[in-house]
């Protein structure tokens, strides 16, 4: 009940952020934190080896590596005859991937203006799609896979680790001055979310014990 009533909290947040921003809102909270990660000529705090990391790290979320990420898990539980749970993370990734794309074209905010862009980017900027996916395919992953790790340290490390990345993920992309602060935290919003749906619908489907 308790996780119930969080979820439908957070689901209220997710969406009255996104009538504001669709309402043309700009927040003083968005602009600060994009500008304090910049020197007062534009250029981002950091070495350019650290720039080069960052890209690295939001390489992670992008539609490339995270379809590499589905195949894979998916082929390896196919392989293992664990059908369900295959079927399941296509299913759960790909529809959520798609609904986040619908979400970002009703809001259709435009990205950052006050900084240069470290990457190009041409798609609407709420929610970010980094943000969003790498939620709904880690966290996704990370949380139907639970069933078949045996031991409590596994799991909490498995879903730790899929926290941590996705949150590298979404803080890189306001570094990089491609999105606002709000864009990534509605992405992970969005995508814990689904992640979290999608590994309730699982247990309510295929009870255990």
């Amino acid at each position: 009940m308790a996780l119930r009533l969080l979820l439908i909290g957070v689901a209220v947040v997710l969406v009255l952020l996104a009538v504001d921003v669709r309402a043309g809102a700009v927040f003083a909270l968005d602009r600060h934190l994009i500008l304090a990660l910049r020197h007062a000529d534009g250029v981002p705090v950091g070495s350019a080896k650290f720039a080069s990391a960052v890209r690295d790290v939001t390489a992670l979320g992008g539609a490339t590596v995270l379809t590499m990420v589905v195949a894979l898990v998916a082929a390896m539980l196919a392989g293992a005859r664990r059908w369900r749970a295959a079927l399941l993370v296509v299913a759960a990734t790909g529809l959520g991937c798609w609904a986040n794309s619908l979400l970002k074209a009703f809001v259709h905010r435009a990205r950052p203006d006050i900084v240069p862009h470290m990457m190009d980017e041409t798609s609407a900027s709420f929610p970010s799609g980094h943000a969003a996916h790498s939620a709904i395919v880690y966290l996704t992953i990370a949380l139907l896979v639970l069933p078949m790790l045996r031991h409590r340290a596994t799991r909490a490390v498995t879903v730790g680790a899929a926290c941590l990345l996705v949150l590298l993920i979404g803080m890189s992309r306001v570094y990089l001055g491609v999105h606002w602060p709000s864009d990534v935290a509605a992405g992970w919003l969005f995508g814990t979310l689904w992640a979290i749906g999608w590994w309730r619908i699982e247990l309510r489907l295929f009870p255990r014990g």
